[in-house]
């Protein structure tokens, strides 16, 4: 069965959404990101804005502010919905992997 788009975030989807449940510009959510997945996840620009198109296609997030030739991005309540489904599938995943993982040491 092919998968439906956006059914299941990648790692960067994930984390600009986070970045946008506050309202952000393109430079702060790159650096966002950077900040709260502690230097592991780094987003272009090129990725950032082809992913924040495709989220505002699909209305996890609205343009909420354009000042001085810089738009803004703040999550939906279907943003959220999803981020929270996303957030619970990679806890479970985490889960599943505990105790199985642990008896490798």
């Amino acid at each position: 069965m092919p998968k439906k788009s956006l059914e299941i975030l990648t790692e960067p989807m994930y984390y600009v959404l986070l970045s946008l449940l506050s309202e952000r510009c393109g430079t702060e959510i790159m650096k966002n990101v950077e900040e709260i997945s502690k230097n592991r996840v780094h987003i272009g620009p090129g990725t950032l804005y082809t992913m924040l198109s495709k989220f505002l296609e699909v209305g996890l997030i609205r343009n909420s502010a354009n000042f001085e030739n810089k738009k803004s991005y703040i999550i939906t309540e279907k943003g959220i919905k999803l981020l929270k489904e996303e957030h619970t599938r990679l806890y479970h995943s985490y889960l599943d992997g505990v105790d199985l993982l642990e008896g490798l040491k």
